[in-house]
This record gives C-alpha cells, sequence and structure tokens, in this order.
C-alpha cells in the first residue's frame, strides 16, 4: 500500500500559509465603526472642492492645447492637495489608512477619467470646428 505523504503535506502547508494570510489582512480591516454626519458632510465638501478645482483647471487655455493625457495629468498633480484633505478627515476619525486611501484612489481615478474624457471631447469638437 503506497502513502502519498508529499502531495498531503503540501497541501497542508499551502492551507496554512493562506489562513495566516488572510489573517493577516483581517488585522487591517475596519472594523464597522461609525463615521458622524459632520464627518460625511467635511468629506463631500473636501470632494467638491477636488472636482471644482479640476474644473477649474480644465478650462485654462494652456490644457486645452496639450494633450489630452499629458493634460489631464498635469491637472490632477495640480488639484492632488485639494484631494489629501479627505484622507486628513478620515484619519481624524481613526479610519485605516488602507481604507482612506482605496476611498481616495476610487475619487482620483473616477475624476481622471471624466477630465480625460472632457478634455478629449473640447479637442474634438474643435478640430471639427476648424477648416
Amino acid at each position: 500500500m503506497k502513502t502519498f505523504f508529499f502531495p498531503s503535506a503540501l497541501l497542508f502547508s499551502i492551507l496554512l500559509f493562506s489562513i495566516s494570510a488572510v489573517a493577516e489582512k483581517a488585522s487591517e480591516e475596519w472594523q464597522n465603526t461609525t463615521i458622524t454626519d459632520a464627518t460625511i458632510k467635511k468629506i463631500q465638501e473636501s470632494k467638491y472642492e477636488y472636482k471644482k478645482c479640476v474644473g477649474e483647471q480644465m478650462q485654462k487655455p494652456t490644457y486645452l492645447k496639450m494633450d489630452s493625457r499629458n493634460a489631464t495629468d498635469e491637472i490632477i498633480k495640480h488639484c492632488e492637495p485639494v484631494l489629501t484633505k479627505i484622507r486628513e478627515v478620515y484619519l481624524a476619525e481613526k479610519v485605516p489608512g488602507v481604507i482612506a486611501d482605496r476611498h481616495l484612489r476610487q475619487i482620483r481615478m473616477q475624476v481622471t477619467r471624466n477630465a480625460l474624457q472632457g478634455l478629449l471631447f473640447e479637442q474634438a469638437s474643435r478640430k471639427a470646428g476648424q477648416p
């Protein structure tokens, strides 16, 4: 009778490793606390300021003359300090940095997509209007 000790030991060690990895991630997860209405309002105001900054920068003629991808990159870099206010609000509420960064990344990506789409549309409409 043959025993397959090696494959079962390998499977067992992989299982232990994956359990320890999940346990490590669980310690970094946010433990279902509540954020006050005042904090949510601060986050929304900061998000509005960020979108406003991006919108104002998009109106500048220098960005309209640039390649749309480069212009979007410059606009996002210019408005990044406004976005960090949201992170400060999260950290003041003792939200883990991982969660705050995830939300900031989501906001940044959404605004970047919208800005790029707007600049592409603006450039396309200018080219279509030219003889």
